[in-house]
């Protein structure tokens, strides 16, 4: 018996249904999809475009035959002919008849489209509202598409819409979930180095002259009563020693924890970062406009991320003038920017030929991300650098992250 139209729609829904939500793998999903809308709904050919938040445009991700081997090969702007139309304004179009009479339409000879005389684009949407793609079909002859179809399609791109969603969070998910196992093995490497260099200092600093005073105080013992003289000399250079002590153990002190964060707060403790970073040779100015009683995860992940900033300043940009601000947004966000005029260099060469032991500008990266904000940096030669550290103001930390 002949299957009702409903009845043949209702068949392939429940294979779509099967399909989108078996897999994560996007780019089988997507070709599968592609070939399951086509049968669904009569036409000659089917292409599938996912929007690329990141570059903004709609590329194309899943297509029927003979085109298939044009994935990835086609992208298009929002707006740009009907695809980018449909994308922009979140609305389905049709062509019945002609192409060629519909402005919106742009013919693109690698997919073979002046072929065809009827389209129907429908925007693919996520449960969230947000856009994720459009799906097209064409058909060679020229088509009526009737209200039922545009139905149907809606209905087939709502469920793609939510499949791709899935996938690209479950995709995003263990991309961040890998990120998190580098950082933690990062953190736990960055921790071993730091034990290691402090156990240094303190064996070729305090402990080589405490022993040092140690022998100046057995000598002062010994020449008491029969040269007080020397024994004088010898107690003199054991307290010049015992200050020296002093120095190096607050140095070490300092370096695991500013003392300046708890006694002074956040833009004192930049001020004197800044003044014994760079010296007099940079012209430095601090502005910040900030709320009271910061989070103390907040200002040591600041305090460290400026650290790393002037560090970079002062080994790459030369003597030149530096600002450093923050300030606290109306979308309850903390923003904090630090910006050089020096030489600057081309930025997307150094990721490009960025050695594995160069962890500066990922580290900064890294702890932003782990405490949910957001990084970023302009550079070009001859122009300075720029960062920009936006942090939310009501995120805690990770339990058992040491943001220090």
């Amino acid at each position: 018996m002949e299957l009702t139209r409903a009845q043949a729609e209702n068949k392939v829904l429940n294979r779509i249904i099967e399909v989108v939500f078996s897999s994560t793998d996007l780019d089988r999903l997507l070709s599968l999809a592609a070939d399951l809308i086509l049968e669904a709904v009569s036409g000659d050919a089917c292409f599938v475009y996912l929007f690329d938040d990141e570059r903004e445009r709609l590329v194309l991700k899943g297509a029927t035959e003979p085109s298939r081997e044009m994935v990835d090969r086609v992208d298009l702007a929002l707006g740009e002919g009907i695809t980018g139309w449909v994308a922009e304004h979140k609305e389905p179009a049709i062509v019945r008849g002609d192409t060629s009479e519909d402005r919106r339409v742009k013919h693109i000879p690698e997919l073979g489209l002046e072929r065809y005389t009827s389209l129907i684009s429908v925007p693919l949407v996520s449960p969230t509202d947000r856009l994720t793609g459009v799906v097209n079909v064409h058909t060679v002859g020229p088509r009526e598409f009737e209200a039922e179809d545009v139905a149907f399609l809606e209905h087939v791109a709502s469920l793609a819409g939510a499949a791709i969603e899935h996938g690209r969070l479950i995709r995003e998910l263990g991309a961040k979930e890998r990120a998190l196992q580098d950082i933690i093995a990062r953190t736990i490497q960055a921790q071993e180095d730091e034990r290691r260099r402090v156990a240094t200092e303190i064996h070729d600093g305090v402990t080589q002259q405490l022993i040092s005073i140690w022998y100046r105080l057995n000598a002062c013992e010994r020449f008491l009563g029969t040269n007080d003289e020397l024994a004088a000399e010898e107690l003199e250079s054991a307290k010049g020693l015992v200050d020296e002590a002093l120095d190096e153990a607050r140095t070490a002190i300092y370096q695991l924890r500013p003392s300046t964060l708890d006694d002074l707060g956040l833009v004192p403790a930049l001020e004197a970062l800044a003044s014994r970073t760079l010296g007099g040779e940079y012209d430095v100015s601090i502005a910040a406009d900030l709320p009271q009683g910061l989070p103390s995860h907040l200002e040591t992940a600041l305090y460290r991320i400026a650290q790393e900033a002037l560090n970079n300043i002062r080994k790459h940009a030369g003597p030149c003038r530096v600002e450093l601000t923050l300030e606290s947004s109306s979308a309850n966000q903390l923003v904090m920017r630090v910006a050089d005029e020096g030489l600057g260099f081309d930025l997307a060469s150094y990721r490009r030929a960025r050695p594995e032991t160069a962890f500066g500008l990922l580290g900064m990266a890294e702890r932003v991300d782990l405490i949910g904000g957001r990084f970023s940096m302009k550079s070009a030669p001859a122009t300075g650098t720029s960062i920009e550290v936006t942090l939310p103001l009501e995120r805690q930390p990770a339990d058992g992250f040491d943001a220090a």
